[in-house]
């Protein structure tokens, strides 16, 4: 496990190409820089979109990597429902919550990947995102292979029944990045202060399945809100340089 340390990040003068389209009825928005060699997928919510938290973690992950990439963020405008791969009464009461995380995956894997690849070319694809939606990104990459990585900024392993899937459902990316602020453990909710065991036992699980040198454990200060942007952009420039290296 790492505590975040202070990073000098090199900047990346390479020119950020910006895209809205609509694919399949969903908004996607595309960053792409010059001469891209991962493609980078990521549920995105309305408050990332109103408050410019893409284009803020875009510049921040082409400062921190030298690599580069085409980030594409699609629109989950329900976010539980898109994203739940099972109900809990914690996170809604909603009985379509936990119905349509596959849907959502199917449109990643059948159109938003091949509308990507067929404009970009193929590359490595690296999965991931914030609380609900590394949760689903981590899910995903034990429902497919398409994905060498996934990127888990603060993932919401809190859910029921999440440690049981995880032991059944081996993932099949080469590499995991784990991350989360060392005060959202402690908060009133008595289900999320379960977090801070529930991605424990994930970064274990993912030593044991990937090895060490594979998987990190990035703990940030602070609670789940904040610093999203940063937290984000870090988890994909580390699974970028992590497959670099082979």
């Amino acid at each position: 496990m790492n505590q975040r340390k202070n990073v000098n990040y090199k900047p990346n003068h390479t020119a950020m190409q910006t895209i809205q389209q609509i694919i399949d009825s969903t908004p996607v928005r595309t960053f792409a820089t010059e001469q891209p060699e991962y493609l980078l997928i990521q549920p995105s919510a309305r408050h990332e979109l109103k408050n410019d938290g893409l284009n803020r973690e875009a510049e921040l992950i082409a400062q921190a990597s030298t690599r580069g990439f085409v980030l594409a963020a699609f629109d989950t405008c329900q976010w539980a429902r898109a994203l739940m791969p099972w109900h809990d009464d914690a996170v809604s009461a909603d009985c379509e919550v936990g119905l349509h995380a596959r849907h959502t995956l199917c449109f990643v894997l059948h159109r938003l990947l091949p509308w990507l690849e067929h404009s970009y070319g193929r590359m490595p694809c690296i999965v991931g995102g914030y609380s609900l939606g590394a949760m689903w990104a981590l899910w995903a990459a034990c429902q497919t292979g398409k994905f060498g990585a996934v990127a888990a900024a603060s993932p919401s392993l809190w859910i029921d029944r999440w440690s049981i899937y995880a032991q059944a459902n081996p993932i099949m990316a080469q590499s995991v990045y784990l991350s989360l602020g060392d005060r959202e453990e402690h908060c009133r909710n008595q289900r999320m202060r379960l977090i801070g065991d529930g991605v424990r036992r994930q970064h274990l699980l993912m030593q044991t399945q990937l090895g060490n040198h594979r998987t990190t454990l990035e703990w940030n200060h602070g609670g789940h809100f904040g610093d999203e942007p940063q937290r984000t952009a870090r988890a994909f420039a580390w699974c970028m340089d992590n497959l670099q290296q082979g």
